[in-house]
């Protein structure tokens, strides 16, 4: 069963804009292995912004309760290069809470504009 779908976009130049002009902002939105690819390289701007709308499009799958720490989900990257969704703390306890028994992520970036979906599964 669903329990809600969301889905957000990020315009990437804008998303690098802002994380210039706010120091620390990296690191409020994103854990430490989100902001590198396993073979220790910076991970791309484009990357990061996808993984900005997935946490945003997973706030609105849950019905962007407030008080969810964007820390408490992570975009892990398979083996096979596809996305998943780790939840931990404020995140956790709200999908627990809706009874969310799986979460399936989407990422995308073309054209200067960075796009997730979320699906929250019960």
């Amino acid at each position: 069963m669903i329990i809600g779908v969301g889905i957000d976009v990020a315009e990437i130049d804008r998303f690098d804009d802002a994380l210039r002009r706010t120091p620390g902002m990296a690191d409020r939105l994103f854990v430490e292995r989100e902001l590198w690819l396993p073979s220790g390289e910076r991970r791309g701007m484009a990357s990061l912004a996808a993984r900005f709308a997935a946490k945003e499009a997973l706030a609105k799958s849950l019905g962007a309760p407030g008080g969810l720490r964007w820390t408490d989900a992570e975009i892990l990257t398979e083996p096979s290069g596809r996305p998943r969704l780790s939840v931990r703390g404020t995140v956790a306890t709200c999908a627990e809470r809706l009874g969310v028994r799986g979460l399936h992520v989407s990422l995308s970036h073309d054209a200067g504009v960075a796009s997730a979906v979320v699906i929250a599964e019960g």
